[in-house]
C-alpha cells in the first residue's frame, strides 16, 4: 500500500511550480535567441549584397524602446511594437496568475 505524501512533500511540490514555469520560459527565450542568432549568421553567409534593414526592441523596465533603420524599417518597427505589446500583455497575465 503506497504511503500518503506528507505535508512537507506537498508544500515542496507546490512551491516549486512557479520556479519551474520560470525556468521553462527562460529556456524557451534562450532557445529563441540562440536559433535567431543562427538564422542571422546563415543569412549573412548566404545572403546577397542587397539593401539591409534592421529593427530592435529594447526594454527598460516595462517600457519598450523600438528603433529601426533602412528601407524596410517601417515594417520592422511595426513588428517590434507588436512583439513589445504582446510581451507586456503576457507578463501582466502571468503575473496575475501567480498572485
Amino acid at each position: 500500500m503506497p504511503e500518503d505524501t506528507t505535508k512537507e512533500d506537498r508544500e515542496a511540490e507546490e512551491s516549486s511550480e512557479p520556479l519551474s514555469k520560470f525556468m521553462l520560459l527562460f529556456m524557451a527565450g534562450f532557445a529563441l535567441v540562440f536559433f535567431g542568432a543562427i538564422i542571422l549568421i546563415v543569412g549573412a553567409a548566404f545572403g546577397g549584397s542587397g539593401s539591409r534593414s534592421v529593427g530592435i526592441v529594447i526594454f527598460i523596465g516595462p517600457f519598450p524602446i523600438v528603433l529601426g533603420a533602412g528601407p524596410d524599417s517601417g515594417w520592422l518597427i511595426l513588428i517590434g511594437v507588436i512583439v513589445a505589446a504582446l510581451s507586456v500583455v503576457i507578463f501582466v497575465f502571468m503575473r496575475r496568475k501567480m498572485v
